[in-house]
């Protein structure tokens, strides 16, 4: 007989909204409809059941980096956001060579058609020089759609995302081919200006990059590239909220303009995300991690800041504490807006019967204390 396990007595948070002394029932490795009168095998009293985190925008985590090319890395890095909660997660590589970043979308391929991973992103190399933040300059080059098609075509179908620049030569022509090839076309890294981004927006753009990051500043006479994506509602907005990238006043506004349905909490984490302080790659590069800050350590974008050490556990925590977001509309940025972004919501992305059974529990100060994914303990709760 298939085993069932029966969760009780925490605030579930549902579609619906937050279920007071609630129970589910999974089996199979996926949520099931509750048996009246059966006993619950975890009392969770006191504690907060979310759904499994959904990171579309990452790079690596425990020391390993999924533009190494090498399945085992990216497997640590997988494991270490796990162990935090993401249960579903897209790797995203960084501006290198177009025969590397081949040869890395293969193995990342691979590690999709595993179920490892939900997808390949390609953050560059078809970015600003202007805006490259830590990508390597000699590297970037305009997204010549020929080019753009050769990535997506060593991705072998599991190509998620891509983010560029659309006002350099070729983008317009570039997003419309990942639109047709059912590819997200994300505006990032860029120098654009409000215009060229409605442009691009109406060419099939539907994600914005870690907004408010490599991109021109807000400007009442040049509102640029941050006002046109937050203002459609046919764009997602990516939010990195580690308290570093972004002023809480900045989050409070993205929310209040494009609403929690829009928006994606990201950890753009390189290597260092759950670990010490110390020296780490970020793809050619080599970054220094001081104070749980990442920044590139040497050559023309010294001091840039390099992605982030974030864990979405606790983005989440410092949403809900910090920020004072309901509780509801973080588990919309991370969880239920990146999985229907990337076309995964049948699956994932909330606690709906039917879903495999990916989910969080925390504790009353929304510290992690489970993680299940499909039915299976990734981290077993210590309590009964």
């Amino acid at each position: 007989m298939v085993e069932r396990t029966v969760l009780d007595g925490a605030r579930v948070v549902l579609p619906t909204g937050v279920v007071e002394n609630g129970r589910l029932t999974v089996e199979g490795g996926r949520i099931v409809a509750d048996a009246a009168g059966e006993p619950p095998t975890w009392d969770l009293t006191g504690h907060w059941i979310v759904p499994g985190f959904v990171d579309m925008h990452v790079h690596g985590g425990g020391g390993a980096s999924f533009s190494s090319g090498d399945p085992e890395e990216a497997l640590t890095a997988i494991r270490a956001h796990r162990a935090h909660g993401t249960t579903t997660m897209v790797a995203s590589t960084v501006t290198g060579d177009l025969d590397d970043l081949a040869r890395q979308a293969a193995v990342l391929a691979e590690l999709t058609q595993q179920g490892d991973l939900a997808g390949v992103h390609f953050e560059g190399p078809f970015i600003s020089p202007h805006r490259c933040g830590a990508h390597q300059p000699g590297l970037l080059r305009d997204p010549d759609p020929s080019d753009v098609r050769k990535l997506v075509d060593a991705a072998h179908g599991t190509a998620r995302m891509m983010t560029l620049a659309p006002e350099l030569p070729g983008g317009l022509d570039s997003v419309r081919l990942l639109a047709d090839h059912g590819v997200v076309a994300a505006v990032g890294h860029t120098d654009s200006t409000y215009e060229a981004t409605l442009d691009a927006i109406d060419a099939g753009a539907t994600v914005a990059t870690h907004l408010f990051n490599a991109m021109p500043p807000l400007l009442h006479r040049a509102p640029g590239p941050i006002a046109a994506l937050l203002e459609d509602d046919r764009v997602t907005v990516e939010l990195i909220n580690d308290g570093t990238h972004l002023h809480p006043s900045v989050l409070e506004l993205a929310f209040a303009r494009a609403g929690a349905d829009r928006v994606a909490f990201i950890t753009d984490a390189m290597g260092a995300a759950g670990m010490s302080d110390g020296m780490y790659a970020l793809g050619p590069m080599r970054v220094e991690v001081k104070d749980a800050v990442a920044r590139i350590a040497d050559g023309p974008t010294a001091g840039s800041i390099a992605g982030s050490t974030l864990t979405l556990d606790t983005a989440f925590r410092r949403a809900v504490t910090i920020d004072r977001l309901p509780v509801e509309d973080a588990v919309r940025a991370l969880s239920a807006t990146p999985a229907r972004l990337l076309g995964v919501d049948d699956r994932v992305g909330s606690l709906d019967e039917g879903k495999d059974a990916d989910l969080v529990v925390l504790d009353g100060s929304f510290g992690l204390v489970g993680v299940m994914r499909k039915g299976e303990w990734l981290v077993r709760p210590e309590v009964r």
